[in-house]
């Protein structure tokens, strides 16, 4: 009897790969006129191990593989969110083929879950499964109890369904809840703070243009654009053109110096966020908390944050603490943005000096020309108008095209942003500079 080993078809020399990333081969024993397949080696024992992670028990039955130890408790924590009866609710029956599935109704038994998913997964992958378990089984309600509170890996995603629990959330649970919102902010001011600030500082400082600067604070682009007309005639060298030969040749007289402004402690700039909180906007409004709790931070900042739904919120005076601005938000119910931008119109000033933030999808269930008309009338008088789809990680969000449109052609250009742009949006908006836009074609 001789044994050989062949490759799949269409492997390469080395043997084909499969979808866990490892080199694929069979080995067979031959006989004259018969065939017979070997025991499996090694890493055909754990290519079968990780299909039957992949596959699940519903349908790994044919892998032949039995599962043991903390694979087979990973199996069962994955199995009651995505088996076969998942998308029930907690304590739902048997799904199909006569499984079960789900994590039943009582909170020890989602807890003890939690607590499986965070020791054998990553904090990133935790914070899917929790997302998956609230929308496909439920579980919301079940964040209003402190135990479970205690249990969960906390996100931004996680705040924005404590937050759409606020007014159901009794009076046991709030302390709790408000100590893992607070642990997502610390984390988030930790991580756009500092950029946030260095970026909008320098943008400030570039804003405040003085007219007899020193030399090291020259601005020499925008010297020289000042001085284009301000010209005298250089004479050539003697050579072929002969001496006091002068086409071609000039010098800029810089009559007008223009240099950047120093950093002073009266506000340079007034910033309004507007910020949309219906309850597809919930990761946005916890980041626009954030944001402006930082920018409120900034002495040469005037900061002002207004929340809306069809009523509108001035949240300004809590600004030196996010948690408090966000447990004062009300996701969830209509959207009046016409309303809100009027009350925004009611605070400006100094037009020129401001900048205004709506962060919403633009679905307006109010005045929609009137909103239009007071987007044009604000930048007719200087106002710089930014438009976020939204503010957070995620991609392109659903929005109202139309309306997207209406503003990019007043010169309001609507485009999702991420917080890490957000500082170079501001940024530009601050010195008066073209918007960084992600994707232009998200104003069409």
């Amino acid at each position: 009897m001789t044994t050989t080993t062949t490759t799949d078809p269409g492997a390469s020399a080395h043997g084909a790969t499969d979808p866990t990333g490892e080199t694929m081969e069979r080995t067979t024993a031959q006989a004259p006129g018969t065939a017979r397949p070997t025991a499996p080696h090694a890493p055909d024992a754990e290519r079968l191990r990780r299909w039957r992670m992949v596959l699940g028990a519903d349908s790994a039955d044919s892998t032949g593989c039995t599962l043991t130890g903390q694979d087979a408790a990973m199996d069962g924590a994955l199995n009651a969110l995505y088996g076969g009866g998942a998308g029930k609710k907690p304590g739902g029956g048997r799904g199909a083929g006569g499984r079960s599935a789900g994590l039943g109704a009582s909170a020890p038994s989602v807890a003890r879950w939690l607590g499986d998913i965070r020791t054998y997964f990553p904090s990133s992958v935790v914070q899917v499964m929790q997302r998956d378990a609230i929308d496909r089984l439920g579980l919301a309600a079940l964040l209003l109890e402190p135990e479970m509170l205690e249990a969960v890996e906390a996100d931004v995603h996680l705040v924005g369904t404590l937050l759409s629990l606020n007014k159901a959330m009794p009076e046991t649970t709030k302390e709790t809840a408000r100590a893992v919102v607070r642990k997502v902010v610390e984390d988030l001011e930790k991580r756009l703070e500092s950029r946030t600030r260095a970026t909008l500082s320098g943008a400030l400082d570039r804003s405040a243009r003085i007219s007899r600067p020193r030399h090291r604070d020259i601005d020499w682009n925008r010297t020289i654009r000042a001085n284009l007309k301000n010209y005298l005639p250089v004479p050539g060298p003697a050579g072929a053109g002969g001496a006091g030969d002068t086409e071609g040749r000039c010098t800029i007289v810089p009559e007008r110096l223009i240099g950047y402004g120093r950093a002073s402690r009266s506000a340079k700039k007034d910033v309004v966020l507007c910020i949309d909180q219906s309850g597809s906007m919930a990761a946005s409004v916890v980041y626009a908390s954030v944001f402006g709790a930082v920018l409120a931070s900034m002495r040469t900042l005037s900061t002002r944050l207004v929340v809306f739904d069809t009523a509108v919120a001035d949240l300004t005076d809590q600004l030196d603490d996010p948690v408090d601005v966000l447990f004062g938000t009300q996701l969830g119910g209509g959207t009046d943005i016409n309303r809100a931008l009027a009350y925004c119109q009611s605070k400006i000033t100094r037009p020129a000096d401001t900048v205004v933030v709506l962060i919403s999808d633009l679905y307006e269930g109010g005045i929609r020309d009137e909103m239009l008309k007071r987007v044009a009338a604000m930048k007719d008088s200087g106002v710089q108008f930014v438009t976020l789809l939204a503010l957070s990680d995620e991609g392109a969000p659903a929005y109202d095209h139309e309306h997207a449109a209406a503003l990019g052609a007043l010169g309001a250009p609507a485009f999702a942003c991420t917080p890490d742009l957000f500082p170079d949006v501001m940024a530009a908006a601050i010195e008066k500079r073209p918007l960084p836009i992600p994707d232009k074609e998200t104003q069409q």
